[in-house]
């Protein structure tokens, strides 16, 4: 059990673990990131007995610098960790003691049950404020690298075949549609992981009139309305994984998106593509082709969704199984919380960068776009206007397209006679359909590749972002 420390064993066991076992079940190697987020803890902690009278206020002083001074040293790079004191929390809890004599009280009322629940927590926290910044950062990428190219058409893809034609810039915002999804999932995700579950104890609260309220509000686990917010039940208090999982299921989501826009970007970038073109320092060459120019960033983000998924597999194996409460298992939830926070933030800042230093060949799209079979729909569309169904319509024009190829022509280059000749409803405005301007000039339902729409959901982004950055949102 997690209770069993190389410091507590000294009144229950005749002897410590052995070294095998020592390197087998230490933390520190890992869980040394949660120095900062245990000492705030540690802190609150110490404030809340000197509270109910456990310490005195010079104990309470002491403690917290001699908290303070450790974790000077730790961020200088000075502080020395100890393998086989196991953990984070008792490295500097055992550090703690050596100075200052009032630091064997602090553990008072606490476990390292509650005690890394609440660490992993606070870390938690500004994790994902930080990870939801960033994907506002890739958001403004993909807009600006739009805006930027507004008047740029190219053919949009169903089943990797040319479909119809949209604006580039309709086509990004698609991405920054799926990360405005993947915000709120965080946002909403930061709900659950800013509770307070210091005071659950090992397992069963203490006997200790605690005082969770205040050590809640010292740590900031409040509402919108400055109420504190307390896990309310022990055992769910120190065994709850579920903020971890749900934050590493909204990380593979995130990682998925990345890996789908990083897909368009490898192609977009290939010669047979060629719409668009990323700067040097975001690719690599090769060791044997001279000539080569890999969009290695993107593949990278690629291939990383696979680990993030990973990790969200691994901590839903970990506790498919585990009986209440605390089991040394959930030691393995760290590095793949933290793996996960890691790789999707450095991911999603790349992508941005890269993003962000990306020019558009507007002749390849130009080229791409002018392809007359992506208004094959639209010579449907004129059909019904002239009253014919649409499942009639969608018929006489796979027979147009059937024509066109037989003759060896495109669908534009045939003449009016001979559209006439395989539908009656054809006459002299058919070939205004071929007009892409015009063609994109018709879309603008809400949410269509249109001109004017596409125009309209550039300046909705940019006001979005604006009224975030005058924290007016």
């Amino acid at each position: 059990m997690k209770e069993q420390s190389p410091v507590s064993r000294s009144g229950r066991f005749e002897s410590g673990p052995g070294a095998d076992v020592a390197k087998f079940t230490e933390s520190i190697s890992f869980d040394w990131r949660l120095w900062e987020y245990d000492i705030f803890g540690s802190i609150a902690h110490a404030t809340m007995l000197q509270k109910i009278g456990v310490l005195t206020l010079a104990e309470l002083t002491e403690i917290k610098n001699g908290l303070q001074q450790i974790g000077g040293e730790i961020a200088e790079g000075k502080f020395k960790w100890k393998p086989e004191l196991e953990d984070v929390h008792m490295n500097i809890e055992a550090e703690l003691t050596k100075r200052v004599p009032a630091g064997a009280k602090l553990h008072t009322g606490r476990s390292r049950n509650d005690q890394v629940a609440l660490d992993i927590r606070l870390w938690l926290r500004d994790q994902i404020i930080e990870l939801m910044r960033e994907l506002r950062g890739l958001q403004k990428a993909l807009v600006e690298l739009g805006e930027k190219n507004s008047d740029v058409i190219i053919p949009g893809y169903t089943h990797l075949q040319r479909a119809q034609p949209v604006y580039f810039a309709h086509h990004l915002l698609a991405y920054a549609e799926m990360f405005e999804r993947d915000y709120a999932r965080l946002n909403d995700c930061f709900t659950r992981v800013n509770v307070c579950p210091l005071g659950s104890g090992a397992i069963a609260g203490s006997t200790l009139p605690l005082d969770r309220e205040f050590v809640a509000e010292l740590l900031q686990f409040v509402d919108d309305e400055g109420e504190p917010r307390l896990t309310q039940n022990s055992m769910d208090g120190v065994s709850d994984r579920d903020f971890a999982i749900e934050f590493c299921s909204a990380g593979a989501l995130v990682a998925v998106h990345l890996s789908r826009l990083a897909e368009d970007i490898i192609l977009w970038a290939t010669t047979e593509f060629n719409f668009i073109k990323i700067a040097d320092a975001y690719t690599t060459g090769s060791s044997l082709m001279p000539q080569k120019k890999n969009p290695d960033i993107a593949e990278l983000a690629r291939g990383k969704t696979g680990r993030v998924v990973g990790n969200l597999v691994s901590l839903l194996m970990l506790l498919k199984g585990l009986p209440m409460t605390y089991n040394r298992d959930l030691q393995e939830d760290k590095e793949r919380l933290f793996d996960t926070a890691d790789t999707v933030r450095s991911t999603v800042r790349l992508t941005a960068a890269m993003l962000q230093n990306t020019t558009i060949n507007k002749e390849s799209c130009a080229a791409a776009a002018s392809d007359p079979a992506l208004l094959a729909t639209d010579l449907a569309d004129y059909l019904v206007k002239k009253e014919m169904p649409f499942r009639q319509a969608h018929h006489v024009v796979g027979s147009v397209v059937a024509f066109a190829e037989k003759a060896g022509r495109p669908l534009n280059q045939l003449t009016v006679a001979e559209l006439h000749s395989l539908d009656p409803n054809f006459s002299e405005d058919v070939l205004h359909v071929f007009d892409l301007k015009r063609a994109m000039g018709k879309r603008n339902s809400t949410g269509a590749p249109g001109t004017k729409e596409v125009a309209r959901q550039l300046s909705l982004w940019k006001k979005k972002f604006l009224s975030e950055d005058l924290g007016t949102a």
